[in-house]
């Protein structure tokens, strides 16, 4: 039986100015935007650390530094809810082990796949996550766990690497990137191929790639000798499209529900959603909700 390295580092690209979000994100990263009490950082962190990963990396720019505070230890506001009797819990899963938190700067905007690869040194020779943030990825009542946690169980069987993808109505697939599907085994489809964006009537599957990987440390070779694709940026697919075929390469059906967070929309819809689900919150955000629809 093969003995499989762990997946024990993930990496966060997080160095983008989220222009989409101005003038919120003027001066506050869009990765610390609530949605309703926790920023949009906190869940991706919280998916890995449920995975058993270890170790978050976080690929920043310039302006970035509160996302690395916001998983510090803050004396002043800690004492201060210690001494009013204020809830401590609410603190505790921005609380990182000493260590397990690392940053690197990607000095340049060249793109996601620049952006991976400019973790290169602390991933080293080990398999890794990689987790887009503004993609919020909500597991379904009674699934095996958050996104991350179905694709590592997944990794376990089968090695290799792994993309998450979730099934969309056919006429939608031109906005995302898509699948070329082989076999199927349960919520395991082998990956043929990858094509991003494709016309609707040339698409080749309904699965979508949804922004989680596990990917092998080869594919920081690959990156480090690969041109410029679409957008005149160094594209991770384009660097993923050149390893099918060289190493095992499966896409994990997710049970679950994605919210694009980098869109307004998106963000308002995650920010219901959740406030919908919540026992503190739900009925009156829904009594809320029915009386402005009511206006």
């Amino acid at each position: 039986m093969t003995t499989r390295k762990p997946i024990r580092k993930a990496v966060f690209p997080v160095a983008g100015l989220g222009t989409r979000f101005l003038p919120a994100t003027k001066a506050i990263p869009k990765e610390l935007l609530p949605i309703v009490d926790r920023p949009l950082i906190q869940y991706a962190v919280d998916e890995a650390r449920e995975a058993g990963i270890e170790q978050m990396i976080f690929v920043t720019g310039r302006g970035k530094t509160a996302i690395v505070e916001h998983f510090d230890v803050a004396y002043e506001l800690e004492s201060t809810m210690e001494e009013r009797g204020k809830d401590m819990s609410v603190l505790d899963p921005t609380r990182a082990t000493p260590g397990d938190i690392i940053t690197v700067r990607q000095q340049v905007p060249l793109g996601l796949g620049h952006a991976i690869w400019c973790a290169r040194a602390i991933v080293g020779d080990e398999p890794f996550a990689i987790l887009l943030p503004d993609e919020m990825m909500v597991g379904d009542a009674g699934a095996r766990g958050g996104c991350m946690k179905q694709m590592v169980e997944a990794y376990s069987e089968v090695g290799g690497n792994l993309i998450s993808v979730l099934e969309v109505p056919h006429d939608e697939v031109s906005s995302y990137g898509v699948i070329d599907p082989g076999e199927e085994r349960g919520n395991l489809t082998e990956v043929k191929g990858l094509v991003e964006k494709p016309p609707v009537d040339e698409a080749p599957s309904n699965k979508i790639v949804s922004g989680r990987y596990i990917l092998q440390p080869e594919v920081m070779r690959t990156l480090e000798t690969q041109g410029k694709g679409a957008g005149g940026e160094i594209q991770l697919t384009d660097a993923m499209a050149r390893m099918i075929g060289k190493q095992p390469f499966n896409a994990v059906t997710f049970e679950g529900r994605r919210f694009d967070c980098g869109s307004k929309l998106g963000f308002v819809e995650a920010t219901l959603a959740l406030a919908l689900e919540r026992e503190d919150m739900g009925d009156q955000v829904r009594a809320m909700a029915q009386r402005l629809l009511a206006q």
